[in-house]
Order: structure tokens, then C-alpha cells, then sequence
């Protein structure tokens, strides 16, 4: 592979990584530990994740269990999550924090799947875009034979054809994740 197609996988990498952590942020029917990442407590006077105060647990498809280390902590991370746009109202009963998911309505699950395919079109666009980056580098190499940046174009296509279609897969399993009862 030349430095031009490896260059233009890493970023390629980056906005798979990227598009898969924004998946993991929508919310489903399933409880999902990765929807409380973007979720700030103030401890101490300290922003902190609640993943680093706490354990959470996921006991049951639908269920969320949150068990602070530091039991002063447990009315911070609730107000944190009342607070949020989660949507969940916690319960708290002195030792742990339990959040219900419920199901989504047949209209939110559409919502949802809407989102999803918003997030894997700004995926598609940011591959092409390092597609078109990549290959400017390419005709800006005076050093490059016209024929080896003809072959280095079709190389870096072929990688971002093969992306989009891992985007169109990770769509595909989210969509039916999503829309599971």
C-alpha cells in the first residue's frame, strides 16, 4: 500500500470509529452503558464521566444500574442524568441508581432510524472528503508519473468504495437494532 492509501485509511479508520461512537449514543429499547459517556457529574468541583465514579452494570435488557464508589456521589450523578437529555427519569434508592429504558413508541424507532441515517451521511461525505484531499496530494506530486497517480486514484477509490459500504453495513445493523421491538 502507498503512503497515499495509508494516509487516506487512517482518517478513513477515524470516521468509522467515529460514526460507530455516535451509533452507540442512540438510544434504543436496550440499555446501553455508552448513551451516559457525553454525561458530566460535577464532583468536587471537578466535571467528571459518571464511567469514572461508578460502575455500570446492565442487569437486564432494559435496565440500567449505576453503583457510585463513593456513595456521597449518588445525588450528583442523579441530578447529572435528571439534567441530561436522556429523557430517563433515575431512581434512586440510597445504594444505586437504576435507569429504565423503555421501549420506544413505533414513531420515535423511525425518528431514531432517521437519525442514524444522518449520521452515516455525514460518515459518507467525510470519507469522500479525505477521497478528495488524498488525491489532490496526489496531483500536487510533480515527482509522480501521470500513469502511477492515475493507478494511486484508483487505489484510494477502491478504499473509499469499500468504506462506504462498512457504513452502509454498520447502518444496516443499527437500523435493525433499532427497529426491534
Amino acid at each position: 500500500m502507498s503512503e497515499y492509501s495509508d494516509s487516506a485509511k487512517k482518517h478513513m479508520d477515524k470516521c468509522i470509529e467515529s460514526l460507530k461512537g455516535n451509533f452507540a449514543r442512540v438510544r434504543t429499547g436496550r440499555a446501553n452503558p455508552h448513551i451516559l459517556d457525553p454525561i458530566k457529574v460535577d464532583y468536587y468541583g471537578q466535571s467528571t464521566p459518571i464511567t469514572q465514579l461508578a460502575g455500570v452494570k446492565v442487569p437486564e435488557a432494559t435496565m440500567l444500574v449505576i453503583e457510585p464508589w463513593d456513595k456521597t456521589s449518588l445525588k450528583s450523578i442523579e441530578k447529572a442524568i435528571e439534567s441530561s437529555d436522556l429523557g430517563i427519569t433515575p431512581s434512586n434508592d440510597g445504594i444505586c441508581i437504576r435507569l429504565p429504558f423503555p421501549k420506544p413508541t413505533e414513531e420515535r424507532r423511525k425518528e431514531l432510524v432517521k437519525e442514524c441515517n444522518k449520521m452515516a451521511e455525514e460518515a459518507r461525505v467525510s470519507i469522500r472528503n479525505v477521497r478528495r484531499d488524498v488525491n489532490a496530494k496526489i496531483e500536487r506530486d510533480e515527482e509522480l508519473p501521470e500513469d502511477q497517480q492515475t493507478r494511486e486514484k484508483k487505489s484510494v477509490q477502491k478504499l473509499t468504495d469499500s468504506y462506504v459500504e462498512k457504513i452502509d453495513e454498520l447502518l444496516k445493523t443499527k437500523t435493525s437494532e433499532v427497529m426491534e421491538i
